[in-house]
């Protein structure tokens, strides 16, 4: 089976990768001419020369593919000019799904994101089917995501695309080189980088238990239909007290009001802005965000693909363990 993988050589979207070949599946990646290829070495992958802004090559790309993971995307939480992530995460989004019915496909995986689901305000778990609109979107990361899974959905009503859809929520592991904003903050309180936290929440899985989520969605998932691919609810202070001990530190005693960090974000994100110095430590909407407890459950995946996902100390384990490998903790 020829499948077509966007995203090989990012965080998820590598660990993907190896679940497809360690399943005998014949993979070419669609790859940017300049992108850091170092999370394909060791796999015999097909490389086809592209980018999700320019459309004009995915039909080269997807010649003679029977499947295709769409897992690539703009994950970002502060963006200088929100056009470009637009541009990739819902018209490149669109237009893949186009190209792969010309070509035939006959099975896809969309890698949408919990942040297109609903959140209860009380804090329970939320799932597929938890009401949300567009207007609770906060930040253009979500409001594209939300845009572009809406473009997949309506393909599969209005065409038969033959697509599921997975909503991972937030993976930790190895292999994440950029790092997300969420290994950033991994690395960062393993190096003793975060002396205080707010009062938030996030929903912790294994990256490879992800990975092996999509799979599990490409042979037994329903066209149309949502899985979250989640593991455990943690608070921050959870999560920090894993990285703590892991990494042989003192966790962070001192909780921040949303209120007093808001001010901070804005002049970090004017610094940004003025300095060109790149993406702020502290984002205005990772600010709000943080206001609710981001916690999901992942019942319809583990009873309709038996979907499983292990310890999440061993999540935090692996990837502090890489990122001191690479040198993440001494910067």
């Amino acid at each position: 089976m020829k499948t077509l993988l966007t995203g090989a050589t990012g965080f998820l979207g590598s660990a993907v990768l190896r679940c497809l070949v360690q399943a005998g599946q014949d993979v070419r990646a669609l790859l940017r001419p300049g992108s850091d290829r170092r999370n394909l070495e060791g796999f015999k992958v097909e490389e086809a020369i592209g980018d999700l802004s320019d459309p004009a090559t995915f039909d080269a790309a997807l010649k003679e593919c029977d499947a295709l993971f769409h897992v690539a995307a703009d994950y970002r939480l502060w963006v200088p000019d929100p056009d470009t992530m637009y541009t990739i995460n819902v018209t490149g989004t669109r237009e893949l799904m186009l190209a792969a019915l010309r070509a035939g496909v006959q099975r896809i995986v969309y890698t949408s994101s919990v942040a297109t689901l609903g959140l209860n305000a009380d804090g329970r778990p939320a799932d597929e089917e938890t009401p949300v609109t567009f207007k609770d979107m906060i930040g253009h990361y979500k409001r594209s995501k939300f845009l572009a899974e809406a473009e997949v959905k309506k393909l599969v009503d209005s065409q038969n695309l033959p697509a599921v859809i997975v909503n991972p929520s937030t993976p930790v592991g190895p292999r994440d080189i950029k790092p997300t904003p969420t290994g950033r903050m991994v690395a960062d309180a393993a190096a003793g980088r975060m002396p205080a936290y707010v009062d938030t929440g996030l929903n912790i899985a294994h990256v490879d238990d992800v990975a092996q989520g999509h799979l599990l969605a490409f042979e037994k998932g329903s066209p149309g239909r949502r899985y979250v691919l989640g593991g455990q609810n943690l608070t921050l202070r959870q999560i920090f007290d894993h990285i703590s001990q892991i990494a042989g530190r003192k966790p962070p005693k001192i909780r921040l009001p949303h209120n007093l960090i808001l001010p901070v974000a804005y002049l970090m994100e004017g610094w940004s802005r003025l300095t060109g110095t790149g993406e702020p430590r502290v984002t205005v909407d990772g600010v709000r965000l943080a206001k609710k407890k981001m916690f999901f459950s992942s019942r319809r995946a583990r009873e309709e693909l038996g979907y499983s996902t292990g310890p999440v100390a061993s999540a935090f384990q692996d990837a502090i363990d890489w990122f001191d490998r690479n040198g993440y903790l001494n910067r």
